[in-house]
């Protein structure tokens, strides 16, 4: 079964590129451009992996980060956070917040792709991208 995996960002373009790499990678995909909506879509499509943009509207990918953490029946939601704020105070505050891992934008689609697989512990190969 296709590991789920939930796109939050709020540029259209990035969630296009990354639901089309992913899926194409075999993910099932969903995505979000706000943190409310990713909060319900994390309770109605369970996924196994949160994209997360920090700069989004109605809540930051931090809150979202830390009210996924909150709830012990989400534990096992592996988060990336996915943001231009590439300052370490920054890194430091999502990690802190629980986030798996943080890669800054720009980002390269094949190493994102293979981190993906290893946060998830799958060995999915970049398909060429």
């Amino acid at each position: 079964m296709a590991k789920k995996v939930l796109i939050v960002d709020d540029e259209a373009n990035i969630v296009t590129a990354l639901d089309y790499l992913l899926s194409r990678s075999g993910y099932e995909v969903r995505s979000a451009s706000n943190g409310e909506e990713a909060l319900r879509q994390v309770q109605d499509f369970a996924p196994d992996l949160v994209l997360l943009d920090v700069m989004i509207p109605r809540k930051s990918g931090y809150d979202v980060c830390q009210r996924i953490r909150e709830r012990p029946e989400w534990s096992g939601i592996k988060i990336m956070i996915l943001s231009a704020k590439g300052r370490e105070a920054e890194i430091s505050k999502g990690l802190a917040l629980g986030a798996d891992q943080y890669i800054t934008k720009p980002f390269s689609n094949a190493e994102l792709v293979a981190r993906i697989g290893q946060l998830l512990g799958e060995g999915h190969s970049a398909g060429g991208a």
